[in-house]
């Protein structure tokens, strides 16, 4: 990571963590204490206007499913364990490569039995909350491969979902889609405000204006940590 791309991240991180009365770690991937709340956070991220999308392209992010957290799985898997229940794995892998498992789809709450193959796999597909082009379009297009290909595979950034509801979502940000399950919102748009600002990334004016409006209803919700 450059010194440029690490500073910027830290000192967003450190604006936030003085006004929300943070506890902060050394590094760019600080963690966000369970008592920082969404609408705190969100105060401090910045407001521009979309960047050209030139030059983005999911390469500008790395290996798609790097395994950098060096657990000798790829991302993708450590979602699915992560989200899904009743878990089964294929034999040999150490517990990476998930067969079958229960999803309860936090945007609709509807329950997807997962089955691993090709007709199968796309019916769980593994969202970034704050699409890759959102991303780069409000700053990311700044941050060095390092710290994309971080952000690309940062658990809070990932969900396992309904596949279908992933593809309807698609680079939207919350002006634009929200989860179906109006339950579920505040949780949705408060790991947004979280990437958003663990990465040092910025909102158009109708995307923090639709956000800070669900949070009216959830003025506590938490920032995942």
């Amino acid at each position: 990571m450059s010194k440029t791309a690490g500073r910027s991240i830290l000192e967003l991180t450190f604006v936030s963590a003085l006004i929300a009365g943070l506890t902060i770690s050394p590094s760019h991937a600080a963690q966000f204490k369970s008592e920082a709340t969404a609408t705190q956070v969100l105060a401090q991220i910045p407001v521009k206007g979309r960047a050209p999308k030139t030059g983005y392209s999911r390469a500008q992010f790395g290996q798609a499913w790097a395994d950098t957290n060096r657990n000798g799985c790829d991302t993708r898997n450590d979602i699915l364990k992560r989200d899904l229940t009743s878990v089964t794995f294929r034999a040999g892998t150490h517990d990476c490569v998930v067969l079958t498992g229960i999803l309860r789809d936090p945007y609709s709450d509807a329950v997807i039995h997962f089955v691993r193959g090709v007709a199968t796999s796309p019916l769980v597909q593994i969202d970034h909350i704050v699409s890759l082009s959102n991303a780069w379009q409000t700053g990311a297009f700044k941050l060095s491969l390092e710290t994309r290909t971080l952000m690309a595979n940062d658990p809070l950034e990932l969900l396992a979902v309904k596949g279908s509801l992933n593809s309807q979502k698609s680079d939207g940000d919350a002006a634009t889609w929200l989860p179906p399950l109006k339950s579920y919102r505040c949780a949705f748009v408060a790991r947004q405000v979280g990437v958003k600002a663990k990465y040092s990334l910025w909102m158009t004016k109708a995307e923090k204006d639709a956000i800070a409006k669900i949070l009216t209803s959830c003025p506590k919700q938490p920032i995942p940590n």
